[in-house]
C-alpha cells in the first residue's frame, strides 16, 4: 500500500487489519515509482517516491538548486527521487509530470519553466490523487487546489530591493539603465521586472531598454553587446540573475569600459561567481535568491504524505550584499 494517504482506500485498510495473509503478500503489490524501484512499495520500505522536474541547467543558481534537492532527497532521508531535466522546455516538463503520474509516484514537485499552461496536467495529477509541490517558481492558475504548497523567494521583493538600492545610490544623477531579463514568461522574470520598475518610479533613473537573456551568461553577454552598440550613454545594468550580469561584464570589458565604475551593475541570486565579482568591484549590488530548497521540499513532502496540513506559500529568507558584505560572506558561501 502506497505511503500516499490519498490513495489508501478504506476497504483495503480494513482487509489488511483482518487478514494477515495480505501482509505476507504485500510484496506482490505493484511497485511505486516505475521500473527502477526494486519492486518494493513505498509503504513497505517507508520510502517516499518523489518525481521532480527541474527547469534545466541554465545557471550557477540552478546547479546549486539541483544539488540541494539531490543531496537532500536521498534513500537515507526516506526518499526515492525520480529526477528529470526539462532543458528549458515546458513540453518536456509536462511530459515528465505525466510520466510521474503513470508511475504512480507519491509526490510530484517541479520548478515551472513558465507561469502559464499548467492547469491540464495538474488536473491530471489531482485526478490521480498525487499531491504537487511547486519549488522556486509559481504557476498562474485560478485554481490553487492543483498544488499543495509553493516554496520559494518573493521575486517582486527581490526586484524592489534592487531598485530601492539603485534609487538610494543613484537618484538625482540622471542615470540611463538597461535590463537583462530572465526567460520570457517565467515568474522571476515577470516579478523582478515589476519590482524594479515600481521601485525606480518617480526617480530620475530611466529604463531605456529591456531584453531577455534567458538567465544565461552567453545570452546576457550577447544582449549587452547589442545594448552597447545601440547606446553610448548606459550608466546602469539591472540583470535578473548573476549569470547574465557576468555576461554583461564580459561585454563591457570588451567594449573598453570598466564594469562597476563606468557602468554600474545590479544583479539577483548571490552565487559564488557573482559574489566574487561583487567583491572585486565589477558588480555593485546583489540581492540574494536562496537556491538551497532541498530541505524545505523534503519537509513539506513528508508532511503531505502523512496527511498533515502545510502552508500554501513558504517564502525563503534572502539577504542582499554590497562589496564589503560579499567579501565577508564569500569564505563560507555554500553555492
Amino acid at each position: 500500500m502506497s505511503t500516499n494517504f490519498r490513495r489508501a482506500g478504506a476497504a483495503l485498510f480494513a482487509a489488511t487489519l483482518t487478514a494477515a495473509t495480505l501482509v505476507a503478500c504485500s510484496s506482490e503489490q505493484a511497485p511505486q515509482g516505475g521500473g527502477d524501484g526494486g519492486g518494493e512499495s513505498a509503504a513497505a520500505s517507508d520510502t517516499i517516491v518523489l518525481g521532480f522536474s527541474q527547469v534545466g541547467a541554465e545557471s550557477g543558481w540552478r546547479a546549486a538548486n539541483t544539488k540541494s534537492i539531490q543531496d537532500t532527497l536521498t534513500t537515507e532521508n526516506g526518499f526515492d527521487l525520480k529526477f528529470s531535466d526539462a532543458q528549458q522546455k515546458q513540453e518536456n516538463q509536462i511530459q515528465a509530470i505525466r510520466s510521474y503520474i503513470q508511475q504512480q509516484v507519491d509526490v510530484i514537485a517541479f520548478s515551472p519553466v513558465v507561469e502559464t499552461g499548467w492547469d491540464a496536467v495538474l488536473e491530471e495529477a489531482k485526478a490521480a490523487e498525487i499531491p504537487v509541490i511547486l519549488t522556486d517558481r509559481a504557476v498562474d492558475s485560478e485554481d490553487d487546489t492543483l498544488y499543495e504548497s509553493f516554496i520559494g523567494s518573493d521575486f517582486v521583493e527581490e526586484g524592489k530591493r534592487a531598485g530601492d538600492w539603485a534609487v538610494e545610490q543613484y537618484d538625482g544623477e540622471g542615470y540611463k539603465a538597461v535590463e537583462l531579463q530572465g526567460t520570457t514568461g517565467a515568474a522571476p522574470m515577470i516579478d523582478r521586472q515589476q519590482g524594479f520598475a515600481d521601485a525606480i518610479a518617480g526617480s530620475d533613473i530611466e529604463m531605456i531598454d529591456s531584453q531577455t537573456g534567458n538567465f544565461t551568461r552567453t545570452e546576457g553577454k550577447q544582449v549587452m553587446e547589442g545594448f552597447l552598440q545601440k547606446y553610448d550613454d548606459i550608466d546602469l545594468v539591472f540583470a535578473h540573475n548573476d549569470d547574465m550580469g557576468l555576461g554583461a561584464i564580459e561585454a563591457i570589458e570588451a567594449a573598453g569600459k570598466v564594469p562597476g565604475k563606468d557602468i554600474k551593475i545590479i544583479t539577483v541570486d548571490g552565487v559564488k561567481d557573482g559574489m566574487q565579482a561583487l567583491a572585486d568591484g565589477k558588480i555593485n549590488y546583489i540581492v540574494e535568491c536562496n537556491p538551497l530548497l532541498g530541505p524545505d521540499l523534503a519537509e513539506i513532502a513528508k508532511k503531505v504524505v502523512a496527511g498533515e496540513e502545510v502552508e500554501k506559500r513558504i517564502v525563503t529568507q534572502d539577504e542582499a550584499f554590497d562589496q564589503e558584505a560579499a567579501k565577508a560572506a564569500l569564505p563560507d558561501r555554500q553555492y
